[in-house]
């Protein structure tokens, strides 16, 4: 059993604040947690919400998300909700056969795709609204993770919660800013073009969480969402898993980063960049990429023009416990984003004793804590820095060390799963004790929503 199994324990009856447990619809249109943060946080909040006691249906579309099972997630399930899945593996921006044609959502899904949007967070809005709808009565409280869809407004049969890990115009602007030529502007304003319904759903929502301070003020200025609608509950490592183990043996050299796309907001190709630098007095240095980089994308270039070949690996579709043994061996463990709204490899990292060097865009120095004290911290898109602070860990073992014991200290303290859904919890009953009239997805007349026993 995990640290964190431990911290919250299977719960019989009732949740840890002793009221009845909550029937609780947790919606995703991109699950897999191989696959971004949007996943991680749904399989770990889903779990710890089973051992607190409640019942968590996990609605999600393709790529599908993946649960946990055992002792006390008896009340855990997945039920799918397919979409025509046109960005899947090895087929990406496919067209369907006919026959696979269900309704004219589907027929939106493809004609967005045709005209160079995205459209999932829209369509599958739409999908768990009428799922929603048919199932009227038999949730408490309806959690959705980022869709922003119009098909969440109004009636869904049950209050309604929504996190926004960070608004997504910050993607946005960056994808911009980077973009070599008009062609490529108009592509990426187009791709983005999801978010100004993501802006107009957020607006009107009545409880939203987000996952630090940082987010919270960018939803405000961003999104427009006002400021009394929108609670802080911060997520965290899985600290049992993540976690030190001297029988793993340290890789020297070797640094260790996280970048699911081949995406500006990730900054990996300043550290491309930034370890070309570092080889020149550490030629043993090389970094492990967990991710896939674009074919003939920025990072690919990079590589190609620093002449890395060979010095930068990149790895996916690996196990937890592969993922964990890599942290550990690497002496150090890099967040080069230009932003984040929370950061969880920072966290991940930090849990394992991994000393942690890391930008300061965005929430990254709420998770990462003070430079010098239980990280190194430098400014975002500077390759100068980051070199000074890879160079600065490789030549100082009591450094690494220091800052690898700290670290996981502030993660046990403050970063935990089970801290995260006991907080999420509190908030689901705050909207559920909202009157009908300032809460859209719930019934007027429906009193069964207020908190008390049935």
């Amino acid at each position: 059993m995990t640290a964190e199994a431990m911290e919250a324990g299977p719960r019989k009856g009732a949740d840890a604040d002793g009221d009845r447990p909550l029937r609780i619809a947790l919606l995703t249109y991109k699950g897999n947690p191989f696959c971004g943060g949007q996943g991680v946080y749904v399989r770990h909040l889903s779990r710890e919400l089973a051992r607190l006691g409640h019942s968590v249906e996990v609605i999600g579309a393709q790529p599908y998300p993946v649960l946990d099972e055992g002792e006390g997630l008896e009340g855990l399930r997945l039920t799918e909700l397919p979409s025509l899945d046109l960005y899947r593996s090895p087929d990406p921006f496919r067209t369907p056969r006919r026959d696979e044609f269900r309704d004219w959502v589907d027929a939106l899904e493809v004609a967005t795709m045709w005209t160079g949007g995205f459209p999932e967070p829209a369509t599958f809005s739409l999908r768990a609204r009428r799922h929603l709808r048919a199932r009227r009565g038999e949730f408490d409280v309806i959690h959705d993770n980022q869709t922003l869809g119009y098909g969440l407004l109004g009636d869904l049969g049950a209050p309604l919660v929504t996190t926004i890990h960070h608004p997504i115009t910050v993607d946005r602007r960056l994808e911009l800013d980077a973009a070599p030529d008009f062609k490529r502007r108009m592509s990426v304003r187009r791709w983005y073009a999801f978010t100004r319904m993501q802006k107009r759903v957020a607006r009107r929502l009545p409880s939203v969480l987000t996952v630090s301070g940082t987010s919270r003020q960018e939803i405000i200025d961003h999104l427009g969402v006002r400021e009394d609608r929108i609670d802080v509950v911060h997520i965290g490592a899985d600290t049992g898993l993540f976690s030190p183990d001297p029988a793993v043996p340290e890789v020297p050299g070797r640094i260790v980063t996280t970048s699911s796309a081949d995406v500006p907001l990730k900054g990996l190709v300043h550290l491309v960049e930034a370890l070309a630098k570092v080889r020149t007095e550490h030629p043993g240095a090389h970094l492990v990429v967990v991710g896939k980089p674009a074919e003939d994308g920025p990072v690919a270039q990079a590589i190609e023009r620093y002449g890395l070949e060979g010095c930068v690996e990149f790895v996916k579709g690996i196990t937890d416990a592969e993922l964990v043994d890599l942290v550990r061996s690497a002496q150090i463990a890099c967040v080069p984003s230009l932003y984040e709204g929370f950061s969880l490899p920072a966290a991940e990292a930090m849990a394992t004793g991994t000393p942690l060097l890391a930008t300061t865009g965005g929430a990254i120095p709420e998770v990462a804590g003070p430079d010098g004290e239980t990280c190194l911290a430098v400014p975002p898109g500077d390759a100068g820095a980051l070199a000074l602070g890879l160079k600065r860990l490789l030549g100082d073992r009591e450094l690494r060390a220091r800052l690898g014991h700290a670290g996981r200290e502030r993660v046990l303290r403050k970063f935990t799963w089970a801290q995260a859904a006991k907080g999420t919890a509190e908030r689901y009953r705050q909207a559920m004790s909202r009157p009908a009239a300032t809460n859209p997805g719930r019934p007027a007349a429906t009193p069964t929503y207020s908190g008390s026993p049935r």
